[in-house]
């Protein structure tokens, strides 16, 4: 049974004798479930909002028909993934359509205040307070289970919200990214060029053993490390341009893996590739090949010496899954809220650009990215459709 509505269940008190109560009421309930969707429906119809959203008389003769299986089950039971999914289904069609939630309510209190009198009518008077105990109870659950579905809608779209705001943002930052690093790459480049001919002139004039060559030197060093974070700021900032194909998400893994096994194999640090056949998606890529290493350099760095980095390749339906987790010591609150934030970065020598380039490349095919990260590490979901959309197709 799903363990929402086995929860439920308890928390409503829906035990055994309850539902037995239940079935004994249908024989008596059901020869007047036509007169409860009457007035049922006699009471949408009294709120011109709600009745708005259906289309006439010809639907609601098939809702009507609905509403009399929606009672007998309920009363029959059983309170089983059946039962949930049937009150799923009902649920995300009044999301949908957009029924309001205090319209549910007052329909549900219509079947309500019926079957109670009906109850009086019907049963003998010793029971009737244990039938409509019953009754209330089995209607709450109804509702409950209905509400869920708004609550998922409103979760989804303030989901939905964020990631709009954070796309947003992420333009803004690609778009001032671009600039700089287009006005840093010229004179860099020149200076790299000065800097080698200088070189070569101190050793033709000074010999190899000069001081002066090991300062050169340096000076170079820093100048290829601002050239890396020039590159991860073009990587962060190029204008969406893919180029899709079918791919074998695993063999790019294999290559991530075999390129990062040094770092990994320096701490120690075991890495497993946990998918053992091929899964091909229409991908970019070189830009996928990007998002696993990011993903699996983190992890390495984050998992303590001797710890487990996996990474898993998985299709589920027309959705491909990369998964990266290792069991590090999970990422904390304060990070997690700025971890796609271009430039911010808890590492000493980070860029801060990693986590902000994963998710540009990945909204980019369409996909999606969940991290679920505790005391016990991180994993890291990234979910990318069947087929990528191009930048000439609408988002």
């Amino acid at each position: 049974m799903t363990s929402f509505i086995d929860d439920l269940i308890g928390y409503v008190g829906l035990d055994a004798d309850v539902q037995a109560r239940l079935r004994a009421l249908h024989p008596l309930l059901q020869p007047h479930f036509e007169d409860v969707a009457r007035r049922f429906y006699a009471a949408i119809d009294a709120a011109p909002a709600a009745a708005s959203l259906l289309d006439g008389p010809d639907q609601i003769a098939r809702l009507r028909g609905t509403l009399v299986d929606w009672m007998s089950t309920g009363l029959l039971g059983p309170y089983d993934d059946r039962f949930y999914e049937k009150r799923s289904r009902i649920g995300r069609r009044h999301v949908q359509i957009g029924l309001a939630q205090h319209f549910m309510f007052s329909a549900v209190n219509v079947v309500r205040t019926t079957y109670i009198e009906l109850i009086a009518r019907l049963v003998a008077p010793n029971e009737v307070v244990g039938a409509c105990r019953a009754i209330n109870k089995l209607l709450d659950l109804e509702l409950a289970l209905m509400l869920r579905h708004y609550q998922i809608d409103s979760e989804e779209r303030l989901v939905q919200r964020e990631r709009d705001i954070l796309s947003d943002r992420l333009a803004s930052m690609q778009t001032l990214s671009a600039g700089l690093a287009h006005e840093v790459r010229n004179p860099l480049n020149a200076a790299r060029l000065q800097l080698e001919l200088l070189e070569r002139r101190l050793r033709r004039q000074l010999g190899a053993e000069s001081p002066l060559i090991e300062q050169t030197v340096l000076a170079g060093h820093e100048i290829e490390r601002l050239t890396e974070l020039l590159n991860d700021f073009l990587a962060f900032a190029r204008p969406p341009e893919l180029h899709v194909r079918d791919h074998d998400v695993v063999a790019i893994c294999r290559q991530v893996l075999e390129l990062e096994r040094p770092l990994a194999e320096k701490r120690s640090i075991t890495v497993e590739l946990r998918t053992p056949g091929p899964v091909v998606a229409s991908v970019d890529s070189g830009k996928i090949h990007q998002v696993i290493q990011n993903l699996v350099r983190n992890a390495i760095e984050a998992a303590p010496t001797g710890g487990q980095v996996d990474v898993e390749v998985v299709r589920d339906g027309g959705t491909t899954h990369l998964r990266v987790r290792d069991n590090g010591g999970g990422i904390p609150a304060e990070t997690m809220a700025r971890i796609y934030e271009p430039f911010f970065s808890t590492k000493q020598n980070g860029t801060g650009m990693g986590m902000a380039i994963v998710h540009s490349l990945v909204t980019l095919h369409g996909g999606r990215i969940a991290i679920d990260t505790g005391a016990r590490g991180t994993a890291i979901d990234v979910s990318l459709p069947a087929h990528a959309r191009t930048p000439q197709q609408p988002a």
